[in-house]
């Protein structure tokens, strides 16, 4: 008996020892690929995933869903309070244990902000979600008789007697809390901003700005910074070169300005519009993803994709340009999009509507 059990032991430790190095190289295989779960168009792997979602509706908006390791984030829930809904029922998808880490809310434009700002008999993203940390613009025109503001200085109130802690992005600089660390090699700065401590004649320029750092790779929100802000932006902070950066104000011709630019260098841009729209104005040039934008981009990148395309504005018809676009930052960064990756150059709407520049043809 004695022999058999050495015998066994000879076999068995070998035989861990190799069962241990192939789970070992399994992981990490399953590690270096994405996982796509084709029956739910569930993203499963990818140590950071940035998903720019579509709103469900014809209006400009921003909200940007980000997974960094075991943190879900939100910026920003526009593009109306009608987008709630659309918004859980996406963001349910990531988020098993209704528990938002960090909810950003970059200034107090309606379709940056609705989703936060809701009415008493409406659910906002701050009565469906626990938020552990929201951090928020810290100075508005609005006036505490605006309807939207006083709802969202309700609802993060509530929130914050549930529990969240609260920053705005003025005391996260003034305090040194400015870098949240989201997992291995994965961080979150609020960048510092002239205006969050002086007045702007637009509230855009208040927006909360931040940079995602995975590993080398860097991904930057701006929210609806102008082109001052820009200036600003790159004069107050070290800003390093993009792999992903969200074309500020949607695409508009007030920011994405060549100071910004010409630093951060993006390899990607995504941007969160409803294309051709006349929104804000029927000048076509003007309308996002402007020329002039399209102009100042495409020197640096013809990697660009638009979530949205107006169809008819007046009857409210809209279609998906490139719909959800998803970024994942694993061994690699590939963008997958709900709709279909066509570059925004190679849109039937682009052909019609912009003029194409040198550098993409």
């Amino acid at each position: 008996m004695a022999e058999k059990k050495g015998f066994r032991a000879a076999v068995a430790i070998p035989l861990m020892l190799v069962c241990f190095l192939i789970g070992v190289a399994a992981g990490f295989i399953g590690a270096a690929y994405l996982t796509y779960n084709e029956s739910s168009d569930v993203f499963t792997d990818g140590d950071v995933q940035i998903h720019f979602l579509e709103l469900g509706n014809k209006y400009a908006g921003d909200c940007i869903y980000i997974k960094a390791g075991d943190n879900d984030i939100l910026i920003d829930a526009g593009s109306r309070t009608g987008s709630v809904p659309t918004i859980k029922n996406y963001v349910d998808q990531y988020c098993e244990d209704g528990v938002l880490e960090y909810v950003i809310v970059t200034h107090a434009h309606q379709d940056h902000y609705a989703g936060f700002a809701t009415s008493e008999n409406e659910d906002s993203i701050f009565d469906l979600y626990e938020t552990e940390v929201i951090i928020d613009f810290s100075m508005t025109n609005q006036k505490s008789t605006s309807y939207m503001y006083s709802n969202y200085i309700r609802e993060r109130q509530d929130e914050i007697d549930a529990g969240a802690v609260h920053y705005t992005a003025a005391q996260c600089i003034e305090s040194g809390k400015s870098v949240f660390e989201l997992g291995d090699g994965i961080s979150m700065t609020i960048l510092d901003s002239y205006y969050y401590y002086n007045e702007s004649d637009t509230e855009n320029d208040y927006s909360v700005c931040c940079l995602i750092t995975h590993g080398d790779r860097n991904f930057l929100f701006t929210g609806d910074l102008e082109e001052d802000g820009e200036e600003r932006l790159v004069e107050m902070n070290d800003l390093p070169e993009v792999d992903l950066y969200k074309a500020g104000h949607h695409g508009s011709k007030t920011s994405s300005s060549q100071a910004l630019l010409q630093v951060i260098k993006p390899d990607y841009v995504a941007v969160t519009c409803c294309a051709g729209s006349p929104e804000y104005t029927d000048t076509a040039a003007n309308q996002f993803p402007t020329q002039q934008f399209i102009d100042y981009i495409a020197p640096y990148t013809d990697k660009v994709y638009v979530t949205t395309l107006c169809v008819d504005y007046d009857s409210g018809e809209y279609t998906s340009m490139n719909g959800n676009i998803v970024f994942i930052s694993g061994t690699t960064l590939e963008v997958v999009c709900s709709a279909n990756n066509t570059l925004l150059k190679d849109t039937d709407w682009f052909a019609e509507a912009r003029i194409c520049p040198d550098a993409w043809k």
